[in-house]
C-alpha cells in the first residue's frame, strides 16, 4: 500500500473555494487589555480568536450560565415547572441575599419564589440568593449541586471547568476557561432558545426593587442579546456576550479587565472588529465526491471518495492565498469495500489555521473478485506496472 496525498481536483477548488472568495490567512492580531479572550463563530463553533483561551481562570458570575443550564434542563425534563416555588433558606439569604452585600435578587428570608421569577432574578439581577435557592431545591445542597454542575459540564464538552458553587463567588477550584465559556454559551443558546430571550431583558423588579441588566452591550444597538457579566476582586471584570448582525451570530468572552467602563468599551470594540474582519464560508456539502481512489482486485477499478459531513470554515476576509485542501488515503484500496466505509481524509491547511481533517467515505460498495478475476487483475497490474 502506498500513502497518497493529492490535491483536490481543480474543478472543486474553482467551484467550492474560489466561488466563496476564499480568504484564509488570519486577520491582523488585535491588542486588548483583557487577560482572557475567546471569540467564537456560532454557526461553526470555531474559535476564531483567543488570548489565553484555554487557561483556567476565575469566571465570577459568568459561571451562572451553568447554573441556568441545570435549571433549564430540569424544566425541559419536566422535573420542575415554572410555577413551582423554591424557598429562600437562611443559607441562601445570608450568603446571597440582602445580608450578603453581593449581587442579590433581594428575596425575603423564608419566602417562596416562583421558578419563573428566580430565572429573571439570576439572569437580569445576577442574584446569588436566587442561585443558591435553585441549587438547594434541585440537589439538596449547593455543594451537591456544584458537583452535578461539573458532571453535566463534562457531558456537554467542558473538559476542564470545575464548579464549587452555584454563584461564581470566589472559591478555590471554581475555575473555567474562556473557550469553555464560549462553548457553554453556544450550548445554552442552541438547546434552550425559549429561555435565551430573557438574557436581553433590560430590567426586572422584585420585592419593590428594580435592577438593570448589567450587560452593557444590550444597550448599544449593536445586535447584542446576551449573556452574562462577572466581577470579583479575583477575576476582574468579565463578560460572556453574543450578538447577531445580518443573520450571523458571534460569541465573545473576555475577563480580567479593570473596570466596568473598560469592560463596556473593550467588548464593544472586539465585537465590532470581529464582525468586520471575519466571514464564514460553506465549502463542501456532505456526500460530495472529491476523488476516485484506485481499487485492487475489486469489481470496480475505482471507488468514489465522498465527504462525510458539510465543511464550513470561518476566516479573515482580508487574506487571499495560502489555503491547501488535499485528499489523503493509502492506495490502491483492497476490495471488498462497503459503502460508507472510511477510506481516507480531506486535510485542509493554511497560514494561521489549525490543520483540519475530515473523513472521506466510500460512495459505493466494491465487491472482491473471484479467484480467476484476481488472477487476471494481478496480470493486468503486472503488465501496466
Amino acid at each position: 500500500m502506498i500513502a497518497r496525498f493529492t490535491r483536490l481536483p481543480a474543478f472543486l477548488l474553482a467551484v467550492a473555494l474560489a466561488a466563496a472568495s476564499f480568504a484564509i490567512a488570519p486577520a491582523q492580531a488585535i491588542e486588548t487589555p483583557a487577560s482572557y479572550v475567546s471569540l467564537m463563530d456560532f454557526a461553526t463553533g470555531e474559535i476564531i480568536y483567543e488570548k489565553q483561551g484555554n487557561e483556567l481562570m476565575a469566571p465570577a458570575s459568568m459561571s451562572k450560565l451553568m447554573t441556568m443550564v441545570m435549571l433549564f434542563d430540569a424544566l425541559k425534563d419536566g422535573r420542575v415547572t415554572l410555577d413551582d416555588e423554591f424557598v429562600i433558606s437562611e443559607n441562601a439569604w445570608r450568603k446571597g441575599g440582602a445580608a450578603s452585600g453581593s449581587s442579590t435578587m433581594f428575596a425575603e428570608l423564608n419566602s417562596r419564589v416562583p421558578v419563573r421569577d428566580l430565572i429573571y432574578g439570576v439572569i437580569v439581577q445576577s442574584g446569588n440568593d436566587a442561585c443558591i435557592a435553585i441549587a438547594e431545591a434541585l440537589a439538596g445542597s449547593e455543594a451537591t449541586f456544584a458537583e452535578r454542575m461539573t458532571e453535566r459540564a463534562r457531558e456537554i464538552g467542558l473538559e476542564t471547568s470545575t464548579f464549587k458553587n452555584a454563584t461564581g463567588w470566589p472559591d478555590e477550584g471554581h475555575l473555567m476557561t474562556a473557550n469553555e465559556l464560549a462553548i457553554l454559551a453556544r450550548y445554552l443558546i442552541e438547546t434552550h432558545p425559549e429561555f435565551y430571550e430573557i438574557y436581553s431583558v433590560r430590567d426586572f423588579e422584585w420585592n419593590g426593587i428594580t435592577q438593570a441588566n448589567r450587560n452593557p452591550l444590550i444597550y448599544m444597538n449593536m445586535g447584542a442579546d446576551g449573556l452574562k457579566t462577572g466581577h470579583t476582586s479575583v477575576s476582574g471584570y468579565g463578560l460572556t456576550a453574543s450578538a447577531v448582525r445580518n443573520g450571523r451570530r458571534l460569541v465573545l468572552v473576555v475577563n480580567g479587565l479593570s473596570s466596568e467602563k473598560e469592560r463596556a468599551n473593550e467588548t464593544q470594540r472586539l465585537m465590532d472588529w470581529a464582525f468586520r474582519e471575519f466571514r464564514s464560508y460553506n465549502l463542501l456539502e456532505a456526500g460530495q465526491v472529491l476523488e476516485r481512489a484506485p481499487v485492487w482486485q475489486g469489481s470496480s477499478r475505482t471507488v468514489p471518495m465522498v465527504i462525510a459531513t458539510d465543511v464550513a470554515l470561518t476566516m479573515s476576509r482580508d487574506a487571499r492565498k495560502g489555503m491547501e485542501a488535499k485528499v489523503r488515503y493509502d492506495g490502491p484500496l483492497t476490495a471488498p469495500i462497503a459503502e460508507g466505509d472510511i477510506i481516507g481524509q480531506l486535510v485542509i491547511t493554511g497560514p494561521g489555521l489549525p490543520t483540519r481533517t475530515y473523513d472521506l467515505q466510500a460512495g459505493t460498495s466494491v465487491e472482491a473478485l473471484g479467484m480467476f478475476g484476481k488472477a487476471m487483475s494481478a496480470l493486468a497490474q503486472l503488465i501496466s506496472g
